[in-house]
């Protein structure tokens, strides 16, 4: 009996046709013993001899077929045209007369091996091969059509014949399409795998290979990608491929040995009956959860990324909501339930207090899914900064000076976490959005205390200050003489009205100008107190009409344009300088220009400018501001291009906003929602009596009503329709007038002011505390006597000495007491002495010091700016500050562990101190 007859595809027939070259000189006929693989091409052209042959292909399963082929071969075909016969006829049956026209008239037999030998273009095969006949058989059917297997030039090794096998029957290594030239092999570890997966047919075109050679693929990916393998390929045999990667996700949860039988029984049923043992399925896991986690990495900046993570978790949800297993699961990792449920922890524990908050927001943090929404993540901090807010003692309004002041250094962040707050979570989830809700709640009860005791403050006030007998605060009809005025000496300057903007719209702004490069500088306060953001009183109402006005023109004044732009240059010609203000319609420039030629004349000379933009007064009178919770520079219509053209131009520049705002918090009508009897306004009437939450003022900066008008201090009190904030009234959000004064370098800071680093401009609650270090207690920089200085941070309650702290040094002669900082001790340790052997040109102790413990001081967490404002109160000035932190790294990152670097994208320096303190100041074992 005739063996059986083995598939022959093309390549193996273009062997067979180079093999017996010479034979088919003068022969067209070659008979093969094999069936042709069906859909295979039938009709190709083959190089022999250097000379191209046309062949044509018959696969015959009779006798009276082939010689039916060969006739139809001999009528038809051209000079030089090749007949391959494909049967399973043997030769006896043939007879003597067709063989004796055949190439060596006989039905030549597959020599698999030979061929395979010879596709590779080998010198042999490894001597493993010749036993695995499946193997061979896979490699002649794959052998991919465009380009053939690659070419190896010496022995085929077994493990080569799998990998080739195996990327071309995943199709992991599909030519290049433009080229029709072989692709780079892809490597074959558990990343690619995880990745085909996910392919429209990948796991399809593994499930349809035959069973032998499944399984020994599997085998071998096994020994070659990981134990993750087999699960993967034994997923996509059973149908379930494309949801692998979620079925890992899901599979998580069973490596915690307490799991409940009913959620092991599940996850078993998704997997159905491919339950691999515990140790594979940690393996695949891991697998799937590492290629998840590179993924994540990558979608910050790639889309396609993020399509793919979103699709596998989306679908585990799914997955698990079918199951019954969405309660089961709320601590994954990978699970976007068990992110939102971990969200809703995080409030929920920031409620009953900040410490618990602080907690679940570093298990937050390290969530799987924590990189995909910084918005949401950003809402936790607030609601944990709101809660450490919470906990300081009951703040108070004893002036209006220190209202404001408050509002710009303290209560203004306070506003800007509670606005986030109340949006809700950005991801749309109900129970977290609840617990929001409440600690809002807790917090605008808090801030509607403080505005009904500044309410009261401000009506005593007003009845007697005037811009010559202010009581200690600045007005706003004083800005230009007290603030603009000074930073002449550094240029003349631009000034720019943001209308509307409040104090917590300022500190966004403030953020992000710091990290752009400029310097927020103020005046140096005096002995004692404590340096701050500039703020100013608006004047009454806190209107434009009347605040801008007076602003703009340096003293009480109502009108319009006209009356600011000449009340603007009149006030800088009686100092003895040219001035031009510009409104909304002069900004913008013609087409190619982003600002007025007009414009950009007065900014290249030594004309003081000023330059009115509307967009945020704008954006809370039409609503386009949206749900109100956040501005940046590119929010605002020009503000960009006037900070460049600045900066090109070396001007200081001053932001000021003409009154501040409220905003909508959700009001279901329309309509007002109080009757205000006189009211022209939203937040201001003219006629009747206070009622409650509104407050009556009188004086002489009262400029509507003949000096008398109703104002409500309750952010919930509007007289008119609803729109999406507010202004005119007497809360302090409306009466605060933030002011940024910037210059473009520390060197520029005008005397008598100091530099405001970021750092010295947030209160002690909104920054992350240090484990392990007290801010209250660790020592600050001493300020320079000259040239620019840092100031110092705002004042926290004071605390008790941590337990086990360094005793204080004895009393100097002087009868002074000098504390040990963590700098001194830092820089007095032999560790520290031996890094110095390491770093050429180390900088001086006390500059080291100086700077660990500014570092210590800010939280963990400065500014270059603050940082080398630091610096040079040592009396050494760091110019190139990255230079300089990069030396210190090698001082201070022993062995390479990060104690010191950037991070923020290099707009901070962060000092990790517990690391600091373990590598230089260990604990001596017990």
């Amino acid at each position: 009996m005739a063996p059986a007859a083995p598939r022959v595809g093309r390549r193996t027939v273009e062997a067979l046709l180079a093999t017996h070259a010479a034979s088919l000189r003068d022969r067209s006929l070659v008979l093969v013993h094999g069936h042709y693989v069906p859909g295979a091409p039938t009709r190709f052209t083959a190089t022999l001899d250097d000379e191209p042959r046309r062949v044509q292909v018959r696969d015959e399963s009779s006798v009276l077929g082939v010689i039916a082929a060969w006739q139809d071969h001999r009528d038809e075909a051209g000079p030089g045209d090749v007949l391959v016969v494909t049967t399973g006829v043997d030769d006896e049956q043939l007879g003597w007369d067709l063989r004796g026209q055949a190439v060596r008239r006989r039905t030549l037999t597959v020599e698999s091996a030979e061929v395979v030998t010879q596709r590779f273009g080998a010198t042999g095969l490894d001597v493993r091969m010749y036993g695995k006949e499946w193997l061979l058989e896979a490699l002649l059917e794959a052998e991919p059509s465009d380009t053939g297997w690659p070419r190896i030039g010496g022995l085929l090794t077994l493990d080569t014949a799998l990998r080739a096998l195996t990327v071309q029957r995943l199709g992991l290594g599909e030519a290049d399409s433009g080229s029709g030239t072989q692709a780079q092999p892809p490597t074959l570890d558990t990343d690619t795998l995880l990745a085909w997966s996910r392919t429209p047919a990948g796991p399809l075109r593994f499930a349809g290979l035959p069973a032998l050679e499944r399984a020994e693929l599997k085998k071998w990916l096994g020994d070659t990608a990981g134990p993750a393998a087999p699960v993967l390929l034994s997923l996509a045999e059973a149908g379930l491929g494309h949801d692998s990667m979620a079925l890992g996700v899901l599979a998580a949860a069973l490596r915690d040995p307490a799991v409940a039988p009913d959620t092991a029984l599940a996850i078993g049923g998704l997997f159905g009956q491919v339950m691999p043992r515990r140790a594979a399925l940690s393996a695949f896991t891991d697998a799937v959860e590492g290629t998840l986690t590179r993924w994540i990495a990558q979608a910050r900046t790639s889309q396609s990324a993020r399509q793919r993570v979103f699709a596998v978790i989306d679908r585990a949800d799914k997955l698990a909501d079918k199951a019954g297993l969405v309660g089961a699961l709320t601590t994954s990792r990978f699970l976007p339930t068990g992110f939102a449920a971990q969200l809703g922890r995080t409030v929920a524990e920031a409620r009953r207090s900040s410490a618990a908050g602080e907690m679940a927001l570093a298990d937050l943090a390290g969530h799987g899914l924590a990189a995909l929404h910084p918005d949401r993540v950003h809402v936790a901090e607030m609601a944990v900064r709101v809660a450490r807010w919470l906990e300081l003692a009951e703040p108070s309004v004893p002036t209006v000076a220190e209202g404001t002041r408050s509002q710009a250094t303290d209560w203004g962040w306070a506003d800007h976490a509670l606005t986030l707050l109340w949006a809700g979570d950005p991801g749309g989830d109900l129970a977290t959005a609840r617990e929001l809700r409440g600690l809002y709640e807790q917090g605008r009860a808090r801030r509607e205390r403080l505005d009904e005791q500044f309410a009261r403050r401000l009506t005593a006030w007003s009845e007697h200050a005037t811009a010559h007998q202010p009581d200690g605060a600045l007005v706003i009809e004083n800005v230009l003489e007290s603030v603009v005025r000074p930073l002449t000496g550094a240029g003349a300057p631009l000034i720019v009205v943001l209308d509307g903007m409040s104090c917590a719209v300022a500190i966004q702004l403030g953020a992000e100008l710091e990290r752009e490069g400029w310097w927020e500088v103020v005046p140096r306060p005096a002995e004692g107190q404590t340096a701050g953001r500039v703020s100013a009183v608006s004047m009454l109402p806190s209107v434009t009409r009347t605040s801008r006005a007076s602003l703009l023109t340096g003293g009480p004044a109502q009108g319009g344009q006209s009356v600011e732009t000449a009340g603007f240059a009149a006030f800088w010609k009686r100092r003895r300088r040219e001035a031009a203000l510009f409104h909304k319609a002069d900004v913008g420039g013609d087409s190619g220009h982003a600002l007025a030629h007009e414009l950009m004349g007065a900014l290249a000379s030594e004309v003081v400018v000023g330059v009115v933009l509307n967009t945020i007064d704008d954006a809370l009178d039409k609503g386009q501001q949206g749900r109100g919770t956040t501005w940046a520079l590119d929010d605002v219509t020009h503000l960009r291009d006037l900070l460049s053209a600045a900066r090109g131009y070396g001007r200081p520049v001053v932001l000021v906003a003409d009154h501040g705002h409220v905003l909508e918090r959700g009001s279901r009508t329309d309509s007002a929602s109080v009757s205000g009897t006189g009211a022209v306004s939203p937040r201001w009437r003219t006629e009747g009596q206070a009622e409650d939450g509104e407050t009556e003022i009188r004086g002489p900066r009262v400029l509507e009503g003949g000096g008398r008008i109703v104002a409500p201090w309750r952010e919930d009190i509007r007289y008119t329709g609803r729109r999406a904030g507010y202004h005119g009234g007497a809360s302090l959000a409306e009466m605060t007038v933030p002011v940024l004064a910037l210059v473009v370098e520390a060197e520029r800071t005008p005397k008598g002011w100091e530099v405001l680093p970021r750092e010295r401009s947030t209160p002690g609650w909104w920054r992350e505390p240090v484990p392990g270090v007290d801010p209250v207690t660790s020592p600050r920089p001493a300020a320079a006597s000259g040239g620019p200085t840092v100031s110092a941070a705002p004042p926290r309650q004071a605390a008790p000495a941590a337990v086990g702290a360094p005793p204080e040094r004895a009393a100097s002669p002087a009868g002074r007491q000098v504390a040990t900082t963590l700098g001194s001790e830092v820089v007095a340790s032999e560790v520290y002495e031996a890094q110095k052997e390491y770093v050429r040109k180390a900088p001086e102790a006390k500059v080291v010091s100086a700077v660990i413990d500014a570092l210590v001081a800010a939280g963990g967490t400065m500014s270059p700016a603050a940082l080398a404002a630091a610096i040079s109160a040592t009396g050494r000035v760091r110019r190139n500050i990255e230079g300089f932190v990069a030396t210190v790294q090698r001082l201070l990152n022993v062995e390479g562990y990060p104690v010191l670097g950037f991070v923020d994208a290099g707009h901070a320096v962060k000092l990790d101190v517990p690391l600091l303190r373990d590598q230089f100041l260990p604990k001596p074992k017990e």
